[in-house]
């Protein structure tokens, strides 16, 4: 890969970040606080918090294998998004490289920074050609974007595809890994020693049942790491989500626990989804904790369903995903309303 120093922002390089009074005194210790101009009252909540997380982080550490130096913690993934650009690329010169469908917000972020986003279709089956990303790259792409299992259409990408493009390229490769915890695919933060171009990004939303708690996470290298934390603004999480988080991850198994009750739901969800002759044509196969299923016509069936108060996405305008459906799988009640709803269409 090209150095880091190449990647990086020329401005971020050598951007000298905020630093506040609690990360100069880290290590210290300290029980009276006059440094940052807050209310002495209304405790806890007159203080700021960890800036730099370090005590999710170090739960975190345990649970996902990577070391805290490795750790990013965002305001949801949309920060841990929205920084590779703001980072790496710069605006009107630079070009990232996407998969194509894939989740939304990695064009939008790259509309905001004004950089031009290339994406490339993957094949009938939803998965990606090493061959074909790598060719729309130029001098100027600084980062590649995967998503495995990929959003809308549930499959993990091929691995071995993906290594190919990490090693064959120069730039940043970031894999949106957020419904990870409902594959069996081996995760890449676990190579991040063998690849210093890789970024992986994670999510307390999904497995984890905290979406509004808005956690994501990045790993990376420690360098690049180290730049995020240059950029991103001093509190970015809250108390408040930093003491929810840290309550979840003290219970890891009720986690199992539910993403083993929901794999069991999916797969009754789409068996019986495939029996309804009149409405499925196909039904995707999934990693994620929802399918994508092509149906005979998708808009119809998506204001059919709002008007029984039941709301799936409607994927029909996406590209490769013409009269597509994405369905969420939900609680046994939830599921059994949606199927009453679709055996009454």
């Amino acid at each position: 890969m090209k150095s880091l120093e190449e990647l990086t922002r020329p401005n971020i390089w050598s951007l000298a970040p905020y630093s506040s009074a609690r990360n100069e005194y880290n290590g210290k210790d300290a029980h009276v606080f006059l440094d940052a101009n807050e209310n002495p009252y209304n405790t806890p909540y007159n203080r700021y918090p960890d800036p730099l997380q370090i005590e999710v982080k170090q739960l975190l550490s345990k649970i996902k294998g990577v070391a805290v130096e490795n750790i990013f913690l965002g305001n949801g993934s949309d920060e841990a998004i929205d920084l590779p650009y703001r980072c790496f690329t710069r605006p009107g010169i630079d070009n990232v490289v996407a998969i194509e469908p894939t989740y939304g917000m990695y064009k939008v972020c790259a509309d905001i920074n004004d950089v031009e986003y290339r994406p490339v279709l993957l094949d009938e089956h939803y998965q990606l050609s090493a061959g074909k990303l790598l060719a729309a790259c130029d001098d100027n792409t600084k980062i590649i974007w995967l998503c495995s299992p990929n959003n809308p259409t549930g499959n993990s990408l091929n691995y071995d595809e993906i290594v190919k493009v990490i090693t064959g390229f120069d730039g940043l490769v970031v894999v949106d890994e957020a419904y990870s915890d409902f594959s069996r695919q081996k995760s890449f933060r676990c190579e991040l020693d063998k690849y210093p171009n890789l970024i992986v990004l994670n999510t307390m939303s999904k497995a984890w049942g905290c979406a509004a708690l808005r956690l994501g996470m990045a790993f990376a290298s420690k360098e690049i790491i180290g730049i995020f934390n240059k950029v991103k603004y001093p509190y970015n999480v809250n108390l408040l989500t930093q003491q929810k988080v840290l309550e979840a991850l003290k219970d890891p198994f009720e986690v199992d626990k539910w993403v083993k009750m929901l794999l069991q739901e999916r797969t009754r969800l789409i068996d019986n989804v495939r029996m309804l002759n009149n409405i499925c044509i196909e039904v995707y196969p999934t990693d994620a904790n929802f399918f994508l299923v092509k149906v005979t016509d998708a808009q119809k069936i998506y204001d059919y369903l709002v008007d029984r108060g039941i709301i799936v996405r409607n994927r029909n305008r996406v590209q490769l995903c013409k009269n597509c459906l994405r369905i969420t799988v939900g609680t046994k009640t939830e599921n059994n309303e949606l199927l009453a709803a679709l055996r009454q269409y």
